[in-house]
């Protein structure tokens, strides 16, 4: 073992002459029992979770510790730590935050169902010496708007009562859901594809044909055709391994946390597939941080996996984000995983090439590994059947605000906003229909004029320069004025931006002002929309002027 291995002090550099902060032995001990004996890089940001979880925060004297630990400079650790919005770093003389902490949802969903008007209540209520009530970006809890957190407790429906009552209580510990475990799935046949697959009853061939034909397509936004991305990840040379994108943060979104949080595994048993598929050496889950939940079910149904010798130990692993929307984007996942600041890399290559660890990497969505199995237990037809003329197949829709009982659709591609408003048992009561988002924040905001559009990747959608990306369906009201929807977007998409292009970074803040002026500057915000689309390296630049642009397309009448 050498000496750096050991744990020893370099040659020719005494501790006692280290320059900056000096490490703290009392902090080297609480670290080292907190983390991995043998400490990973890669691992950073769990043992940040670690630490911010035992804590409430992350002290300068345990940043110091864990730097040392993991033998990597203390700036490489505090960029990392104060990149995500989920870590405390409090310096020396700083006043750690109160033991508890409430996030409030101020997603589009929640802002108007009373949002704004809770988190001013709740911060006028309670001792702040006690309690930190926090306004938090989309939860994935937009059909039971306003969602909330109260320490580890995740609620829907929240009124003052509620959260004061829940922190009176002591009801901040995390509750879990009822779902469908290992047990109950594999009665009712769960893993039998991939029995057949591992059986050499399906072949890799076959599976990637049958994926192909069903026009499965990934569902977290972009579409691509999922046995298409097989096939290539599979044409590159090994070693590879996969990842699986449960990060989902798009504003409406909830659909995969539905999934997660009552039969996860459908997910598993598709992304063991896929693995198989490719010959990953391993899967790498990445579970938004916001959704405490759906990480404890995972977590206990992988453990169930490996106790079943169904997986090896530690062949699928586990990661969390810590509040970044950017980690959606799949290089910036990636980025994540590794333990750094999760920022989009410049392509080509595509992750499919040099991804995670510098392999080639699959990724996929939750809900589209979530079809996988059932598509080669019930066949093509079934899977292409459930859609429409020209749009095959079944998406999970995400459908929120002004309807009578907001919720998980599960209905066609290619359904409409008024197919979707209708399977919510039609518009709330006292309202009309307005205008919805097709797709999420990023995906524009289209009048009630255009509810029979057929809402699919492309098409007529895309002419408008809309797109349904993860299926997050928005209903608006004659209560609701698109120019505060639109700020309400573009506001999230500057504090979302991670900085690394100034497109980006100075555009998104820009268009905000620009939305705040009491005369809009159209030459001004056309200019800028021009420089977000062409020069931003990433999704998030380009579509921040969707919704602005359709504002002013379609909704002028709420300009003043």
């Amino acid at each position: 073992m050498t000496e750096l291995a050991a744990g020893l002090p370099r040659e020719g550099r005494s501790v006692a002459k280290t320059r900056g902060r000096m490490l703290d032995d009392a902090a080297l001990a609480e670290i080292r029992a907190l983390i991995d004996p043998v400490p990973v890089r890669d691992r950073l940001i769990e043992y940040l979770h670690a630490i911010q979880g035992a804590h409430g925060h992350i002290s300068a004297a345990n940043l110091r510790a864990l730097a040392d630990l993991l033998r990597i400079g203390q700036a490489e650790v505090y960029e990392v730590a104060t990149f995500y919005d989920h870590f405390d770093v409090v310096k020396e003389g700083e006043i750690p935050p109160p033991e508890l902490t409430i996030r409030i949802c101020d997603g589009i969903a929640c802002m108007m169902a009373g949002a704004e008007r809770l988190i001013a209540e709740m911060q006028a209520g309670v001792d702040p010496a006690r309690v930190r009530v926090l306004r938090a970006p989309c939860m994935g809890g937009c059909d039971v708007a306003p969602a909330a957190r109260v320490g580890d407790r995740e609620v829907g429906c929240a009124d003052v009562e509620m959260l004061t009552r829940m922190v009176e209580r002591g009801e901040t510990a995390l509750a879990l859901p009822a779902y469908t475990d290992l047990r109950t799935y594999r009665a009712e046949g769960g893993y039998e594809q991939l029995r057949r697959l591992r059986d050499e009853e399906l072949t890799v061939e076959r599976v990637i044909r049958e994926l192909t034909d069903s026009s499965l397509r990934g569902l977290g936004g972009a579409g691509f055709a999922t046995g298409r991305k097989w096939e290539l990840v599979r044409q590159n040379p090994g070693p590879r391994l996969m990842t699986v994108n449960a990060d989902e943060g798009e504003p409406g979104t909830f659909k995969d946390r539905y999934h997660m949080e009552r039969n996860p595994h459908p997910m598993l048993e598709g992304a063991l597939i896929g693995a198989h598929v490719v010959e990953a050496e391993r899967i790498y889950i990445y579970m938004r941080g916001e959704y405490a939940a759906a990480y404890e079910v995972i977590r206990r149904e992988i453990a169930a996996l490996e106790a079943a010798e169904l997986i090896g130990r530690g062949f699928i692993e586990l990661r969390r984000g810590a509040g970044a929307y950017i980690c959606g984007e799949e290089s910036a996942m990636v980025e994540s995983i590794e333990g750094k600041r999760g920022m989009p890399r410049l392509r080509p290559p595509v992750i499919g090439q040099v991804g995670l660890f510098g392999r080639p990497t699959l990724n996929n969505n939750v809900e589209t590994l979530y079809w996988v199995p059932q598509i080669l237990s019930n066949g093509i037809d079934w899977f292409r059947d459930m859609g429409l003329p020209d749009h095959p197949g079944i998406r999970s829709w995400s459908v929120s605000g002004r309807v009578k009982t907001p919720g998980l659709i599960q209905a066609p591609a290619g359904s409409t906003a008024n197919d979707l408003i209708a399977a919510c048992g039609g518009m709330a009561d006292g309202h009309t229909f307005k205008g919805f988002l097709p797709g999420g924040a990023s995906g524009g905001i289209l009048p009630a004029d255009k509810g029979n559009l057929r809402l699919d990747f492309g098409g007529a959608l895309a002419e408008l320069q809309g797109f349904v990306g993860s299926h997050a369906v928005v209903i608006f009201s004659q209560e609701d004025n698109m120019r505060d929807v639109a700020l309400n977007l573009v506001d999230f998409f500057a504090h979302e931006s991670c900085g690394k292009c100034t497109p980006c970074r100075a555009g998104t803040e820009k268009l905000t002002h620009l939305l705040r002026e009491d005369t809009l500057d159209e030459d001004a915000i056309g200019d800028l929309e021009d420089v977000l689309r062409d020069a931003s390296i990433c999704g998030l630049g380009q579509a921040v002027p969707n919704p602005v642009k359709h504002l002013l397309r379609y909704f002028r009448e709420d300009l003043t």
